[in-house]
């Protein structure tokens, strides 16, 4: 085994990224007493500096967090009705039918008839929305840590206004599941491995790149991903409000590493890009969605395959990463350590969206809106 192989086996735990059985074989559970304990041993920071200003972006950003705050139970029209069955039927019209594009020989998926298909098209929803639901419970505990451990007052200050953010995801995303959809799903496996790697690491910064840069960077892409998609009134003004945030948030992480990491050997840096390719390999491995597949008596192993072969598959996994790429790129992530993180993410196929505007510079456009302007789509 090279030494890069085995680098990237201590990292994510197989040598091979592509290794689909290894991936599958992840399938996430929740325990009986419906709580979940990660160990974190951190400092936690009091500053004795409560000059307001010394970071003028974070100021700003924090002016913009107060006058942008909305209400998750009056804001929302949750008087729509939402028919599960019918946005799939709408779904899959619009994409040429069930199925359309796949050769599905040899596969269990040849004796369904439309029937199986659009239960499976419900239970995909009820995954992705349970899946965003976990992700802004992570962001609300990640966020609170760096309102204890962040060093500036500045930075102290806007923390506190995103942890009442992912309070409010996490409040709208439940409700949604338990009054419009069918059904919730456990948290997936690869998604809190990674949640638990954030947590548990005991370095303010780790927990700023691993929530702020990654998690919320691919959360933002998918959002407005499935904004575009959904044809669900409802769904789409509340994506909006939370993009909103998001924007703010990633943007938080940018400008508070931006200076941080400048002060950052060598080593440190490749510390930091090791953390980001774990992350942006586990965030990818997550979208295979076998919790869905388990739950229709289907063997994963034996239908993804098929399923990566989409055409549109790639361009897809590729596009989460948009907010990434250029975002580490700002930070200078990645061409320190000789270009580590560039070569990952080229591997990855995703090393296109460098070029993109990164979120500290985009999201005046989205963040500064009053609520009620959110709505427009």
């Amino acid at each position: 085994m090279t030494p890069e192989m085995s680098s990237t086996e201590a990292m994510i735990g197989r040598a091979d990224v592509d290794d689909y059985e290894a991936i599958l074989s992840v399938i996430g559970t929740e325990e009986s007493s419906g709580q979940h304990r990660v160990h974190s041993d951190y400092d936690t920071t009091f500053t004795w500096n409560y000059e307001k200003g010394a970071r003028p972006k974070l100021t700003k950003l924090y002016e913009k967090a107060k006058s942008a705050q909305w209400n998750g139970e009056t804001d929302l029209p949750w008087d729509t009705d939402v028919d599960q069955e019918k946005l799939v039927l709408a779904n899959a019209e619009a994409t040429g039918g069930f199925s359309a594009g796949f050769d599905l020989t040899g596969t269990p998926l040849t004796s369904w008839t439309d029937k199986e298909w659009l239960r499976f098209g419900v239970e995909s929803q009820n995954w992705t929305l349970s899946q965003f639901m976990h992700g802004e419970q992570g962001a609300l505990v990640c966020t609170a840590k760096i309102v204890e451990s962040v060093p500036w007052i500045d930075a102290k200050y806007y923390a506190a206004t995103q942890v009442m953010d992912e309070a409010r995801h996490v409040e709208v995303f439940a409700k949604y599941l338990d009054e419009k959809l069918s059904g919730h799903y456990p948290i997936n496996g690869h998604l809190r491995m990674l949640l638990d790697d954030i947590i548990a690491d005991s370095r303010w910064d780790m927990t700023y790149l691993g929530m702020q840069i990654m998690v919320e960077g691919l959360a933002l892409a998918a959002f407005g991903f499935m904004h575009q998609m959904t044809g669900d009134p409802l769904l789409k003004t509340l994506l909006r409000y939370v993009m909103a945030d998001e924007a703010r948030h990633v943007a938080f992480g940018v400008l508070s590493l931006q200076e941080y990491y400048q002060e950052l050997t060598a080593a440190e840096l490749r510390e930091r890009q090791e953390f980001a390719f774990e992350a942006a390999v586990r965030m990818r491995d997550r979208f295979l969605q076998q919790e869905v597949w388990d739950r229709m008596g289907v063997d994963p192993k034996l239908v993804v395959p098929v399923l990566l072969q989409a055409p549109e598959r790639g361009a897809f996994q590729a596009l989460l990463f948009s907010k990434i790429v250029p975002n580490c790129k700002k930070l200078g992530l990645l061409d320190a350590a000789d270009g580590w993180l560039r070569k990952k993410f080229t591997e990855l196929g995703v090393i296109e969206f460098e070029s993109w505007t990164d979120t500290s510079e985009e999201y005046d456009a989205l963040a500064s809106l009053p609520p009620k302007d959110r709505l427009a789509s």
